[in-house]
């Protein structure tokens, strides 16, 4: 072999070796969500996390995204990072609570007063705080929390709606969730477990007259062309989380886990900001054709709220009272708050 033979093999090689090197180097993290492309989970992914993590780690740490339950559904991806099947996921906060209940706060009605005061508080403190006890309890380390439609809102195809006696009788449509079930009922309506993918056919003819879903999910699936009769009474914050499976973070070295936080947290600026603009898009359009967008007073709105209290009850021992008391606080609730004092549930 003459030597020039031998330089081109010696430089074969080494390309060889240094890509081996930069292989070992690099670190995949596969994600598991409901979300997609074109909805504000799925593009604050694309838009956000993947980008920014591949920025922090000079490639070395990259998000593989797998979307529109391809890999799994929400509590299904959970359990598949538990098995090492996958890393990240996310979920709603409900769902979360298959793990553990460090999450439930969120899910409280009326714990948050705007779209506004959820996003900053659970961006000033909130999630920190329940993240690190659900890194203790559930097995999953919550890297942040986030809104996936705002609100959920009245929407119902019998009439105006303005204060929770106008729902008397009313059968209206719930999902397995026994907050909304509790809810409705106490707000006077009748309770009707109904599959979301016949909704509006339920609501056209009649089987069911009302929903309680977030506005832009409203406006998606078209349920203002057959009920056009709207309340803003909030309550029910549309909370999700992304979260990665405990022992797969305790892996990483302390460099990773801070790229993966500076990542979580741009995901979390730009989900936010991508959710407000899918909900006032929403109502925009919704907007145009209803019969009645009503907006209750403060006083009736202590009604709507009065009818939170015993799904607040039958919470009791998901939630820090101290930690729920703060958050209610912050937003000048102190109305709310002396309701949840004399029921027994602050």
């Amino acid at each position: 072999m003459n030597l020039l033979t031998m330089g081109k093999a010696f430089c074969v090689a080494s390309a060889l070796a240094l890509s081996a090197q930069t292989a070992a180097a690099e670190k995949v993290l596969k994600l598991g969500t409901v979300g997609f492309l074109g909805m504000p989970i799925g593009d604050a992914i694309d838009q956000a996390l993947i980008p920014t993590l591949e920025e922090v780690s000079g490639g070395k740490l990259k998000i593989e995204p797998h979307y529109r339950k391809s890999l799994c559904s929400e509590q299904s991806c959970g359990e598949q990072a538990n098995q090492g099947l996958l890393a990240l996921w996310t979920s709603s906060t409900a769902n979360f609570g298959n793990f553990g209940t460090a999450l439930a706060i969120f899910d409280l009605p009326y714990i948050f007063k705007s779209i506004e005061d959820a996003d900053r508080i659970s961006s000033e403190w909130l999630a920190e705080k329940q993240c690190q006890v659900a890194a203790e309890e559930a097995g999953h380390v919550c890297l942040t929390v986030y809104s996936s439609g705002g609100f959920r809102q009245l929407g119902n195809a019998h009439g105006p709606v303005h204060v929770p006696t106008d729902m008397e009788g009313i059968k209206w449509r719930v999902t397995k969730s026994p907050i909304e079930y509790t809810l409705v009922k106490n707000w006077g309506a009748v309770p009707v477990p109904y599959d979301w993918a016949q909704l509006y056919q339920g609501l056209q003819t009649g089987v069911v007259s009302g929903q309680y879903v977030a506005t832009p999910w409203q406006h998606v699936a078209k349920l203002h062309e057959v009920a056009p009769y709207f309340t803003e009474i909030g309550g029910s914050w549309s909370g999700n989380q992304l979260s990665i499976d405990k022992r797969q973070y305790d892996a990483l070295s302390d460099e990773e886990k801070e790229w993966l936080h500076t990542a979580a947290k741009a995901f979390g600026q730009k989900v936010q900001d991508l959710d407000r603009a899918w909900v006032e898009a929403g109502e925009t359009e919704i907007k145009k054709t209803a019969k009645e967008w009503y907006v209750p007073t403060e006083d009736e709105l202590a009604q709507w709220r009065a009818g939170a209290i015993d799904a607040w009850l039958n919470a009791k021992g998901t939630y820090d009272p101290a930690t729920a008391r703060r958050v209610l606080e912050e937003q000048g609730m102190a109305g709310f708050i002396a309701q949840l004092e004399d029921a027994g549930a602050l």
